[in-house]
C-alpha cells in the first residue's frame, strides 16, 4: 500500500468515527435544550477540550508553527495573551454565566440570555445579536470550508471543490443530526488527536536533530533573535496587540456557549484546570514544532517552501505513512472542529433568537428541533456557496471577525454578570459602537497596522455600555431579585 494510501485509510476512519458520534449524538436528543445546549449535561473533560479545540482550529497547527518558524518567539505573544484570556474567561465568566443563564428563564444562547437578564421588552438586543452571528459566523464557516478543500488539495491532490464536499458533507451530518452534544463529543474527540500530534512531533522530532542543545544551537546559527520573546520585531505596540488577542475570548459565542453546558458550576474549576493545561501544552507543541522544522532544516541545508506546513512535513518524515494521515486527521479536526460549533451556534442565533422572537412563539420543542437542522443546513449551503471559490477574500474577514465578536460582545457579558445597572440600551448601545469601532479600525490601515482593532473597539464598548446604562438605569425589582438569586446560587454550588 502506498504512503497516501495509508494517510487516506487513517482519514477515512477519522470520518466515519465523527459520523458515528454524531448518530450517537442524535438517539440521544430528544428536546431543544438537548439539540442547542446537550441538556446542560456536559462533563468538565468535554466541556473544556470541546472548547479549546472549537477555539483553536488550523491555526494552531498550521499558522502558528508557520509564524514561529519565520519569525521566531516574538511571534509567540499571541499564544500568551491566548492563554491568560483563556483562563480569565474560565474564571471570570464560566461559573457565573452557567447559573446565571439557567436563573434568567433558562437561557439556551447568549442572545436569548442577554434580553431574559436585561428584560429587553423591545426584542431589539436578542435580533440584533442574533443577526451579528448569523453573519459573522457565515463567514466563519465559509472560511472553514475554504480550508477544508485547501487541505484535500495540498495533501492528497484532490481537486479543491472535491475536498470542500468532503468537509462540508461529514460536518454537516453530524452537526444536522446530533446538535450540540454530537458537536461537543466530536470537539473532544478531536481536541484529543490535536493534543497528542502537537506533542509527539517535537517530541520525536529532536531525535533527528541531535536533542535539546543541538536543536537551539541549529536554530541561533539561522538567527541568534530566533529564541528571543522581545527581538526588534516585538516592539511595545505589537506586544499590547498580541496580547489583546486573549480580550476576544469573552465576547466569543461558540466558545462560552460550553460554560452554559456544564453540568455544574462545581465542575467549571475541573475543566478551567484541564482546559488551560490543554491549552499550554498544545501551544508549546506548536512553538516546538516550529522549533524543531527551524533546526532540521538548517541541519539538512533543506529549504520548507511554505511554513504553514511544517507540522505536516515533520509529521511525514518521523512517523509511518499510517499515523502520519493520524497527523493529517489533527490538522482536519482542527477546521472541523471549528466549523460545527460555528454552525450550532448559527442554528441557535436562528431558531432561539430571531424565528422564536419574530415568528413562531407556541410550536413543541419537536417543531423547533426541526427548524434548528433546517437552519444548519441552510448556513452551511450559503457558506458552501461563499466558498466555491477558493481565492475568496472571507478568509481575510476572520481576523476580524474574531475583533468584533470580543468588542461587540465582550464587555456587554462582562458588564452582565458582574453589574447590575446594565440596561438594555446601554447594552445595545456598548454592542453596535464596539463592533462599529472594530470594523472602521480595521478598514484604515494604518490604525490597524499600528494596534489590533479589537483593543479600540473594547474599550469603546466598555465605555459606552457605562455611559448609556448610567443614563437609561431604573430600578427593576426583577433583575435585582434574579441578580441576588445568582450570588446566592454561587455560593451553594461553590461550597458543594
Amino acid at each position: 500500500m502506498s504512503a497516501n494510501m495509508y494517510q487516506l485509510l487513517a482519514i477515512i476512519i477519522y470520518m466515519i468515527a465523527m459520523l458515528g458520534i454524531g448518530w450517537y449524538a442524535f438517539v440521544k436528543t430528544s428536546n431543544l435544550t438537548d439539540y442547542m445546549l446537550g441538556g446542560r449535561s456536559l462533563g468538565p473533560a468535554v466541556t473544556a477540550l470541546s472548547a479549546g479545540a472549537a477555539d483553536m482550529s488550523g491555526w494552531l497547527l498550521m499558522g502558528l508553527p508557520g509564524a514561529i518558524y519565520l519569525a521566531g518567539l516574538s511571534k509567540a505573544w499571541i499564544a500568551i495573551g491566548l492563554t491568560i484570556g483563556a483562563y480569565l474567561n474560565w474564571l471570570l465568566v464560566a461559573p457565573r454565566l452557567r447559573v446565571y443563564t439557567q436563573v434568567s428563564n433558562d437561557s439556551i444562547t447568549i442572545p436569548s440570555y442577554l434580553d431574559n437578564r436585561l428584560r429587553d421588552s423591545t426584542k431589539l438586543i436578542r435580533i440584533a445579536s442574533g443577526i451579528i452571528i448569523l453573519i459573522f459566523f457565515t463567514f466563519y464557516v465559509s472560511s472553514g470550508m475554504v480550508a477544508g478543500g485547501k487541505f484535500f488539495d495540498s495533501s492528497f491532490g484532490y481537486e479543491y471543490h472535491t475536498g470542500l464536499l468532503i468537509v462540508s458533507a461529514v460536518v454537516v451530518a453530524y452537526t444536522l443530526f446530533g446538535g450540540f452534544l454530537a458537536v461537543s463529543y466530536t470537539d473532544f474527540l478531536q481536541g484529543l488527536i490535536m493534543f497528542i500530534a502537537l506533542i509527539a512531533v517535537p517530541l520525536f522530532g529532536l531525535s533527528l536533530t541531535g536533542g535539546i542543545g543541538d536543536t537551539i544551537a541549529s536554530i541561533k546559527a539561522v538567527n541568534p533573535d530566533h529564541l528571543n520573546l522581545l527581538s526588534s520585531n516585538a516592539t511595545a505596540a505589537v506586544i499590547i496587540s498580541s496580547l489583546a488577542w486573549g480580550l476576544g475570548y469573552f465576547g466569543q459565542p461558540h466558545i462560552i456557549v460550553r460554560f452554559m453546558a456544564i453540568s455544574s458550576v462545581k465542575e467549571t474549576k475541573q475543566a478551567r484546570r484541564i482546559g488551560i493545561g490543554w491549552m499550554m501544552l498544545s501551544l508549546f507543541g506548536a512553538i516546538g514544532t516550529a522549533l524543531v522544522g527551524v533546526a532540521y532544516y538548517e541541519q539538512h541545508a533543506g529549504e520548507l517552501k511554505d511554513a504553514e506546513t511544517v507540522f505536516i512535513v515533520l509529521g511525514q518524515i518521523l512517523f509511518h505513512p499510517f499515523i502520519a494521515g493520524i497527523m493529517l486527521a489533527a490538522i482536519l479536526a482542527a477546521v472541523m472542529s471549528t466549523i460545527s460549533s460555528q454552525l450550532i451556534v448559527t442554528s441557535s442565533a436562528l431558531v432561539e433568537d430571531i424565528y422564536k422572537a419574530l415568528f413562531n412563539k407556541t410550536a413543541d420543542d419537536k417543531h423547533y428541533v426541526f427548524v434548528g437542522r433546517v437552519s444548519v443546513l441552510v448556513v452551511a449551503i450559503i457558506a458552501g456557496i461563499l466558498a466555491w471559490n477558493p481565492d475568496s477574500s472571507i478568509l481575510d474577514l476572520v481576523g476580524f471577525a474574531w475583533a468584533g465578536f470580543g468588542a461587540a460582545f465582550g464587555p456587554v457579558i462582562l458588564l452582565s454578570l458582574y453589574w447590575r445597572k446594565l440596561t438594555n440600551y446601554g447594552a445595545l448601545s456598548g454592542m453596535v459602537a464596539g463592533a462599529a469601532t472594530a470594523f472602521a479600525w480595521g478598514k484604515i490601515k494604518f490604525l490597524a497596522d499600528t494596534l489590533y482593532e479589537i483593543v479600540p473597539g473594547f474599550i469603546v464598548c466598555l465605555i459606552v455600555a457605562v455611559i448609556v446604562s448610567i443614563l437609561t438605569y431604573k430600578p427593576n425589582k426583577d433583575i435585582e431579585d434574579e441578580f441576588d438569586r445568582t450570588e446566592v446560587l454561587l455560593k451553594e454550588e461553590r461550597s458543594k
